[in-house]
Formats: structure tokens, sequence, C-alpha cells
């Protein structure tokens, strides 16, 4: 209940309402631009979570807002959109969540950020698909 009020007086303050890190199901999003994209944003999954990171991509055949958009909706605190610039610089367009802006990182440098803010919490591994088109949808 505590987490909830407190991410209630964020959002009254004008803030986007946030859980903590080590606390939020999903830690980051990579929302791949279209589907000839989803194998590499599959292998920064694979890199991301070697550091015990919740990832997940937003594989579906959806517009890249609508990725980002639901992904907003779910609180997701780090949101990564994966197209062509990405794949040929190696660094990611990482949205964050609680301030709102995107700053460009190479993935080694977004799991350090993840990793520093959550090691001396538990940690559990994602208990859904990592794919959103495996998930169970319920309307």
């Amino acid at each position: 209940y505590a987490l909830l009020e407190k991410a209630h007086m964020e959002q009254q303050a004008g803030k986007n309402p946030t859980l903590p890190l080590w606390l939020s199901p999903t830690q980051v999003r990579l929302c791949p631009v279209n589907d000839s994209f989803v194998p590499f944003a599959e292998n920064v999954m694979d890199e991301l979570e070697k550091e015990n990171i919740r990832v997940d991509v937003d594989d579906r055949t959806e517009s890249i807002g609508k990725k980002i958009r639901d992904a907003e909706i779910e609180w997701v605190p780090f949101i990564v959109v994966v197209g062509e610039k990405e794949r040929e610089s190696g660094k990611l367009a990482v949205r964050f969540r609680e301030t709102g802006k995107v700053e460009n990182m190479p993935v080694k440098d977004l799991a350090r950020h993840v990793t520093e803010k959550t090691k001396k919490f538990p940690y559990k591994q994602l208990t859904l698909p990592r794919m959103l088109t495996k998930r169970p949808i319920f309307n």
C-alpha cells in the first residue's frame, strides 16, 4: 500500500509514478521498430539477462508509438527502441520513465546502471514469457 500511495503522490506532483526498480516486474522493455529487428533485440535481451535484469521484447506487430505507450502504461522503468541506428551504432535509445528523458548508451552501460540501482536487493527472474506475443491476453 505504501508503494502505491507514494506513486500516487508522485503523480499528483506531476511526475511519472514508478515502482522501485528492483520490484518492477519488467525492468527493461525492448521495442523493435519492426519485425526485422526482433533478432537483434533478442541478442540485447540475452546480454541483459546475463546481468540478472528482467527484460522482455515487444515483438507484436504494432506501431512503435503503441509499443512505447503500452510500456508506459505498464510502468516499465526503461523503454528501449531498437532500430537500424541502434544496430549500427551499438548504442541504445533508452527512455527513463522516472525523468521522461531519452539517452543513448551502450548495452553494457544500461546493464551497469540497472545493476547498480538493484545490487543490494533481492532478485527473481521474469515470471512471464520473454516475448510479449507469447503472453496471455486478459480482456
